[in-house]
Parts: C-alpha cells; sequence; structure tokens
C-alpha cells in the first residue's frame, strides 16, 4: 500500500509542479502530509523521487524548490563505425559472443497485470523483509561496516559459508562472491581458457552458457534424465572433446530440477579426476528445499578431497535478487587463480553487504524464514501441477522454484511463450536452455514470483487457454 501511495503522490506532485516558476518553492512536508492524507515517510519518498528526475531540489533547511528545466537532448550521434569495431576480432576464438537473451528474458519485469510464471526470484511476500531490514540496519552500526574487507571476505562469513556447505570445507577454502551469477563468471574465467571446452548439462540453465560463450569457451552438451546428469556419457564426453571443466547443478537442477542420483554423484567426481577436469557445482537451490522433501543429499564438494569440486553457494535465491552474496569453495592453486580473478575484476563484495548477511543468517529469524519458505513453496507447486493436470511432470520436484514442461511434438514453445503473454501471463520457452537442436519442445513454468498460489492457478488457465489458441 505503502508503495502504491508513493506513486500516487508523486504523480499528483508532477502535475503540480508545472504550476511553479522556476526557483519557487513548493509547500512544506507537513502542508503535503495534511493535503494528501499520507504519511511523511510517503511524503518524502514522493518528493525524493521527483529530485531523482530532476524537476525539484532540495536545499535542507529551507525546503523543496521547482528546479530549472533539464536541456534538450543532443541530437543522436552515428555509432554504426561501433558495429565493426566489436566485430574485428582478428586472433580471438570465433566461439566469443555476448548472447545475453536468456538472462535478460530471465530478468523480465512484466507488466503489474501479467502474473509472472516466468522469474527465478521470490514474491516479496515470500522474501524475509522485515529480517533483511533489522539486519542491515544493525550492519550498518558495527564496528568497521565501512571499512574495506579483506579481499575473501570477512572471516566470520567465509566460517558460516563453510560450516553451511559441509564439514570437510573450512573458511580457508572459502572465498565471497557478488551473488552465484558472479562466483559462475569467476569460476569459468578462471578454470578454463578462451577457446575451451566446457561440459555442460542439457538442458542447463541460460545464464550459464552466457558466461560461458562471453569468456569464449565452447559448451558441449551431456544429456540430462530423470536421475540427473548422464554419467554413462560424461567420460565419453571428456575424452571427445578434452574438457577440462565440468558445471552441473546436481540439487534442483534448473531447468529440470532433478536431482543427482547417489551412484551418480559418486561417478561425476570419479570421471571428473581420471580425466583431471574441474567440476563446478552450482549449489543454487538448496535453501529453497520443500516442506514434504526427503534429506538432502550432501554436495559434492562434501567428499571431494583432492579439490575436483569448485562449489558455489548464494543467499541470494531464498532471501531477495538484492542480497547478492556467495561463496566459492576451492582447494589448492584452484582458489588462488578464483582469488586473483576476482581481485580484478570487482575487488571485493561490498562489506555491509557482508556484514548484512552475516546478520542476517545469525538471527533467530533465519531457521524460520527458511521453514516458512519450505511451506510455501511446497504448496505452490502442488498448486501449479494441480492445474497443470496432464501437462504437470511425472515426478514433481521436492525444491527449487519451477516445473519444466513436455508440450506436444510439433508445438513451438517461443509461440506458445508469446501466446501465453497476450493472455497475461508470462512463461520460459525451453530452446534458450538447449546448446545444440533441443530434443522436443519445453516450456519451464515457475511458481515463486507470482503474488499467490491463487494467482499460480490463473496463470496456468491463461497457459492452457494460450496452448489450445497456438
Amino acid at each position: 500500500m505503502e508503495r502504491t501511495s508513493v506513486a500516487e503522490l508523486a504523480s499528483m506532485l508532477r502535475r503540480e509542479v508545472v504550476r511553479y516558476s522556476i526557483g519557487e518553492k513548493l509547500p512544506s512536508s507537513r502542508e503535503l502530509v495534511q493535503r494528501h492524507q499520507v504519511s511523511p515517510v510517503t511524503v518524502s519518498r514522493a518528493i525524493s523521487a521527483l529530485a531523482a528526475e530532476g524537476l525539484v531540489v532540495s536545499r535542507p533547511g529551507a525546503g523543496v524548490f521547482r528546479a530549472e528545466p533539464r536541456r534538450s537532448a543532443p541530437a543522436p550521434g552515428d555509432t554504426s563505425w561501433q558495429e565493426v569495431a566489436l566485430s574485428a576480432e582478428a586472433g580471438l576464438p570465433p566461439a566469443r559472443s555476448i548472447d545475453a537473451s536468456g538472462v535478460l528474458t530471465a530478468l523480465a519485469l512484466p507488466p503489474a497485470e501479467v502474473i509472472d510464471l516466468n522469474s527465478g526470484y521470490l514474491h516479496p511476500s515470500l522474501q524475509p523483509e522485515q529480517a533483511l531490514a533489522g539486519a542491515l540496519a544493525r550492519a550498518g552500526r558495527r564496528p568497521g561496516a565501512w571499512s574495506r574487507p579483506p579481499l575473501e571476505g570477512l572471516p566470520e562469513l567465509r566460517a558460516w559459508f563453510a560450516r553451511d556447505i559441509a564439514e570437510s570445507v573450512t573458511a580457508a577454502d572459502v572465498l565471497i562472491a557478488a551473488g552465484g551469477q558472479s562466483a559462475l563468471t569467476t569460476a569459468l574465467r578462471s578454470l578454463a581458457a578462451p577457446g575451451a571446452p566446457v561440459l555442460v548439462e542439457s538442458p542447463t540453465y541460460p545464464g550459464m552458457l552466457a558466461i560461458a560463450r562471453a569468456a569464449g569457451l565452447r559448451p558441449v552438451p551431456v544429456p540430462v534424465d530423470r536421475d540427473g546428469l548422464r554419467t554413462d556419457l560424461l567420460a565419453g564426453a571428456f575424452a571427445a572433446s578434452g574438457a577440462r571443466l565440468l558445471v552441473c547443478q546436481p540439487l534442483f537442477q534448473n531447468p529440470t530440477g532433478t536431482v543427482l542420483s547417489a551412484e551418480r554423484r559418486r561417478e561425476v567426481v570419479r570421471i571428473a579426476r581420471d580425466a583431471g577436469a574441474f567440476v563446478v557445482e552450482d549449489d543454487f537451490a538448496r535453501r529453497l528445499v520443500h516442506a514434504d522433501a526427503p534429506e538432502l543429499p550432501p554436495p559434492l564438494a562434501a567428499d571431494d578431497p583432492d579439490g575436483v569440486v569448485v562449489h558455489i553457494r548464494s543467499l541470494t535465491k531464498a532471501t531477495s535478487p538484492n542480497l547478492r552474496v556467495a561463496a566459492l569453495a576451492a582447494k589448492g592453486p584452484a582458489l588462488a587463480r578464483l582469488r586473483a580473478v576476482q581481485a580484478v575484476d570487482s575487488f571485493f563484495v561490498p562489506r555491509p553487504l557482508q556484514e548484512a548477511a552475516l546478520e542476517l543468517v545469525g538471527s533467530p529469524g533465519w531457521p524460520r524464514h527458511l521453514k516458512a519458505l519450505g511451506n510455501a513453496l511446497r504448496e505452490r507447486r502442488t498448486a501449479a501441477a494441480a492445474a497443470l493436470g496432464g501437462l504437470a511432470p511425472a515426478r514433481l520436484p521436492y525444491g527449487g522454484y519451477h516445473l519444466w514442461l513436455r508440450l506436444p511434438d510439433g508445438t513451438d514453445p517461443a509461440a506458445v511463450a508469446a501466446a501465453a503473454l497476450r493472455e497475461g501471463v508470462a512463461v520460459t520457452p525451453g530452446r534458450g536452455y538447449f546448446t545444440a537442436e533441443p530434443p522436443g519442445p519445453h516450456l519451464r513454468v515457475g511458481y515463486a514470483c507470482a503474488e499467490s498460489p491463487a494467482r499460480i492457478t490463473e496463470g496456468v488457465h491463461r497457459l492452457r487457454r494460450a496452448l489450445g489458441g497456438t
């Protein structure tokens, strides 16, 4: 309600401010509170919005005044020369490209009237907003909170991540990163040279494919079935491609939701070790486990004394898109390489954010939030599956935030997604999850970002109408 009030008041003030002369003082905050029957906080935020737009200027102790109008935008220049410059890559691997379409699709914010079954982030009602606000406030008051942190991250936060990952992982093995996407970027750039092949699951997370291609790497697919990565094809893929790196999501894989079976878990590490290769384990969804899930398997990194596995663990998915704090866990020279690459790219993760993460995970509200989240995700998954009926996967995942739908042969997933958007629901076509031609048409349906189970049900009904019309 507060957000709506801010937007409404800003809109009214935007219309009123044009009636004032340049430099003329606007009514005081007290007058605006009385006139519009809103809180002082709402007035403050609305004024800040107008100031950011350059419509007003605030002078402490004096008031708010109409600002000088901005100069008209300059005429556009001729940027056509850049096409030649950006394509002149003599000596660079031909695989180098920046295809951000999958990432941009995942991050797109649909209009308010559209039901979002696309996004991978929690709806605000599922986020621990009060706990986050309290953690951030306490973090800002910590002694030294605004001083420079160690390059590797705060020792206390590294120790917490080490305990959270596995008993075999120590704080010395951990490097704090700015979210899972940044950690993946650091890992791929550190462990493979431009032009090198990298084994990936098929299908797999489009954001990882974008990272690999932007780094000049060549993604080589290894199929996934109902028990996860097909290890019967893994050794052959290493041998045929010459790859020295595998990227996988053994738990609640995106997009299929599969969990790597116990037998295959051992095989992945053994095969990679025999090939002299690293395994990047993206454990992005461990804190998105549903309330009805059995005991989770430990990460691959838990039984890896030789440093084959580079583990990624993030707080973002289970909290807020803005808490971009993650951990990279590795051993030996690989950790030194990861540290060097991250330092060159971004120096370090801002200390106030690290302090806030520490405050959050150390608070009594953290386990309560995870329990509530597990119950909510189970309820949402159940609602989505019930509404999908025969379209739902035969085996539902017990973690994560999405369902992977196999559409009838001959269906065009992109056309279905476009038709669904016209019906008022956003879903994700499956083509971007494959490195080559997909084995069939798929859609990914998420259930974390919609407002409620009822809205998820309505969104699926709109999707079914779209399917009937394509």
